[in-house]
């Protein structure tokens, strides 16, 4: 493996949800367009390098925080 955080629906939907949308659709948090479909806003996120912008890097950074959280939340847990 790479060490790169892979993007996934699940990831893009998750960060999406908890962003309020004026209108129905998906937001990308990166660049705040608004898409209408999850489809469209995961292929925006996959080629954003293309358009211009770098919305792939900022999924890829976000899920590796939350990775690195969510181990540091098990480490310290109390364990049974």
């Amino acid at each position: 493996t790479s060490g790169r955080a892979s993007i996934t629906v699940r990831d893009i939907l998750a960060v999406s949800q908890r962003q309020p949308v004026p209108q129905r659709g998906y937001q990308c948090v990166s660049c705040c367009r608004v898409f209408p479909t999850l489809w469209s806003v995961t292929n925006h996120v996959r080629h954003s390098s293309q358009e211009g912008y770098s919305c792939k890097v900022y999924y890829r950074r976000l899920k590796a925080l939350w990775q690195k959280e969510h181990k540091e939340q098990e480490a310290a847990a109390p364990r049974v």
